[in-house]
């Protein structure tokens, strides 16, 4: 049969290799609350026709992001994306390369490689790039590691505010090889002491800015203190047109920048594929992990691209490589490129400050209704509001009225009660007046 080749016997015979009894068998480690009893509840043969009316209109009942007034963020941005970014990204060159395991035949790859890598650390005000990660949170963790290294110690404090999915990331990568993690309890309003938690131990202090609360900070005393201690500072971002307004983490003391890059020409895909940020101070640049591309010249004095580290064990590196990272997002970081080359260093500026202002309009107007209080004090285009409603049910509601209100934090952080009542709220370029009045209109009716 075409999808299902293997017979029985052929299912046996594998069963009998890996010396397992049955199927069943594969899957003891899930506990059995988690394991589903029965198929699924779907017909059990269609045909393609009545198998795509079937999903279309299961898919109709999402409610699109483009579709309504939008204003969920929390590390994942609706931003406009120009037409020239997936037109250029779909020629079949770049749609169906892969990564150059013979990278001095791969010209065109490299090339645009080393220029992401120059936008980023430019971006980032950081001396180094790598040519890209998965995405930020797993940046984040690769980072961690990196400090470890450089440091060879083995204990990680994280800010109460980084992202929840980056700290998880940490949290798992640290379990398993043996490190210690201090992780800090959520601090809405942008006031954590996380210099008193440093010590001699540590290894690294990360801190978001934005934060996942959106509050902007200078990092400058964290910086200090961290290096007092001989520890990194690691600064994550989840939003990086904020770096078109705020001061770059290197410029504040940053020895490993990292975060998300899908804000610049990649849009929300269901949450993936994103591409993750990384960049670090040059003294650090043999323990970064991934890979680099430079610039060199050939025998007849001709410009040209090589790659210049290869830390991944695919390079044979084995196990002395830095990272165990199988590829990188090529083709969403030629997106991120092309779309911040067509922007140029103006138009980036004057995306964040438009970014900005609209964030700020959109507070101004949620701060008139009644019950509603704005808990961010300085933000960038993300701000947290504290509603008398339950957030989960005021979300919802707003839902029901066309109005995608948000992120509810308590989604992100479960088990923190005091929580409950705050919505993470991102307004971008996207967002029109009429956008921020409908808000504003559903929020009051829903309060009422």
């Amino acid at each position: 049969m075409r999808y299902l080749p293997l017979t029985e016997p052929d299912r046996q015979a594998m069963l009998a290799r890996i010396g397992a009894g049955s199927i069943d068998d594969l899957f003891v480690d899930v506990p059995e609350e988690a394991r589903r009893e029965g198929l699924v509840d779907l017909p059990t043969r269609q045909g393609e026709l009545e198998v795509e009316r079937l999903l279309g209109a299961m898919a109709a009942k999402n409610t699109p992001a483009g579709s309504v007034p939008f204003f969920v963020g929390g590390g994942a941005y609706k931003h406009h994306v120009p037409a020239t970014v997936d037109h250029l990204i779909q020629r079949s060159e770049f749609l169906t390369a892969y990564t150059p395991y013979q990278p001095e035949i791969s010209q065109g790859t490299l090339q645009y490689l080393f220029e992401f890598q120059t936008q980023v650390a430019m971006l980032t005000g950081m001396d180094v790039a790598n040519a890209s990660m998965y995405d930020g949170s797993t940046a984040c963790g690769e980072a961690v590691l990196m400090a470890h290294r450089v440091t060879r110690k083995k204990k990680a404090v994280l800010s109460g505010s980084l992202h929840p999915h980056y700290r998880a990331v940490v949290e798992n990568l640290s379990d398993f090889a043996g490190y210690e993690v201090d992780p800090g309890a959520p601090v809405v309003d942008g006031s954590e002491d996380i210099i008193a938690r440093i010590d001699d131990e540590t290894s690294c202090v990360v801190v978001q800015n934005p934060d996942f609360f959106g509050n902007v900070r200078d990092l400058r005393a964290i910086a200090d203190a961290a290096h007092a201690k001989k520890a990194l500072l690691i600064v994550a971002f989840t939003e990086v047109v904020s770096l078109g307004m705020v001061t770059p983490p290197g410029e504040m003391g940053a020895d490993i920048v990292v975060g998300e890059g899908q804000s610049i020409g990649n849009a929300l895909n269901f949450g993936g594929p994103y591409v993750g940020l990384f960049a670090a101070k040059q003294k650090y640049v043999r323990q970064m992990p991934g890979r680099l591309c430079g610039e060199t010249v050939d025998a007849e004095g001709k410009r040209g691209f090589v790659l210049t580290l290869s830390t991944r064990e695919q390079h044979i590196r084995r196990e002395k490589a830095t990272s165990n990272i199988c590829t990188n997002s090529g083709l969403c970081c030629l997106a991120f490129t092309i779309h911040l080359s067509l922007l140029g260093e103006e138009g980036f500026g004057r995306l964040a400050r438009i970014n900005h202002a609209n964030a700020v309009k959109l507070a101004e107007q949620l701060d008139d209704v009644a019950g509603v209080e704005i808990v961010t004090p300085t933000f960038f285009n993300e701000f947290t509001i504290r509603t008398p409603k339950n957030a989960r049910d005021l979300i919802d509601e707003m839902a029901d009225k066309g109005v995608l209100a948000g992120v509810r934090i308590s989604r992100l952080w479960p088990g923190e009660d005091s929580l409950d009542d705050l919505v993470a709220v991102a307004s971008t370029e996207i967002n029109t007046d009429a956008d921020r009045a409908a808000f504003a209109a559903a929020l009051k009716e829903v309060l009422s």
